[in-house]
């Protein structure tokens, strides 16, 4: 009987843990998505797209948001909504502006490459919170990341480029911003969420989301100002439906999937989820492109998914000795 009480609790536990990272896996299938919006609307600029995106991202968190705004309202402090604002710019506005110039200036490997660290960032600060794995125990999981990551860009930073070297720092400096700015959100969204026990993980989105909009609608005059081409109004119908496709799936269940996890698991577990973002990418882009992987891309696949294995290793509890309680005993519901 002391043995099924230590499975049983140790289930629990492990099912907790289990549905996290499949909220992560599932934040990533949704997010790997976004990498494609640039490919079907060619004709639109990175800045028009983050418009696009956000602002049907915002409108429908505003609809869904309708029914429940007096209760939201009510267990939100000024505290909470300056966190809004900043968190919607670290993670969405600024972030996506960034990732999208540093691609365009310094191409997605170099993109990849240092935006791919987002894991092992979050991670380092994760466990320096109360109670976290020590970071000892993490050394293999970052470093099977830090591999893994390097794979995925290394045939295309081997490659000659044609970039001018001061293109090539705007680029670097432009990832290295988006790096530290989503390393910024993901923690400190992560900790928010831990603090607003009265506001769910999704309603917390949709509050997001309202916010994101309206920075995105700030946006608007600086992308009529850069406007230097007539578009066709297939290229809008394109443009539209992408953008309301991304901000559903990427914005919206992404970002729900994501807050869920972010409260099963702790943070120094949340960094490596964002690993699935990286592989689902890397999945639709060889899809997109109609070709196999290659022998890094598939080294890349290996290393990832080892990495997310180790981590979850190094978070597992033995049971104490005071869980080895009867089923009959003490905490049976």
């Amino acid at each position: 009987m002391a043995l099924a009480g230590s499975i049983a609790a140790g289930t629990g536990a492990s099912r907790s843990t289990w549905l996290g990272v499949l909220c992560g896996a599932g934040a990533g299938a949704f997010w790997g998505l976004v990498f494609l919006a640039p490919e079907l609307v060619r004709a639109f600029s990175p800045l028009e797209l983050t418009i696009g995106r956000y602002a049907c991202y915002g409108a429908m968190s505003a609809v869904l948001l309708v029914p429940r705004w007096k209760t939201v309202r009510a267990h939100m402090s000024r505290a909470a909504w300056i966190a809004l604002v900043w968190l919607a710019l670290a993670g969405n506005t600024v972030y996506f502006i960034l990732l999208a110039n540093a691609v365009h200036i310094g191409g997605i490997a170099m993109t990849s490459i240092i935006v791919g660290f987002l894991p092992v960032t979050v991670t380092v600060v994760g466990s320096r919170d109360h109670g976290a794995v020590p970071l000892a125990k993490l050394a293999p999981s970052l470093l099977l990341c830090a591999a893994g990551v390097l794979c995925i860009g290394w045939q295309a930073i081997a490659a000659p480029g044609e970039t001018s070297l001061a293109n090539r720092v705007i680029g670097l400096a432009c990832a290295f911003g988006a790096l530290a700015s989503w390393s910024a959100f993901a923690i400190g969204n992560s900790r928010w969420l831990a603090r607003l026990d009265a506001v769910s993980a999704h309603d917390w989105n949709l509050l997001l989301g309202v916010v994101t909009g309206l920075q995105s609608l700030v946006l608007i005059p600086v992308a009529l100002w850069q406007a230097d081409a007539v578009r066709t109004s297939s290229q809008w119908s394109s443009f539209l439906i992408v953008s309301l496709a991304v901000a559903l799936l990427a914005s919206i269940a992404g970002n729900a999937l994501w807050n869920r996890m972010s409260r099963l698991l702790p943070l120094t577990l949340v960094g490596q989820m964002i690993l699935f973002e990286t592989l689902f990418a890397l999945i639709y882009a060889l899809i997109w492109e109609h070709r196999l992987p290659t022998l890094f891309e598939v080294a890349a696949f290996v290393l990832l998914i080892t990495a997310v294995l180790t981590c979850l290793a190094a978070h597992r509890k033995p049971a104490a000795a005071d869980d080895l309680v009867p089923l009959g005993e003490g905490g049976a519901h």
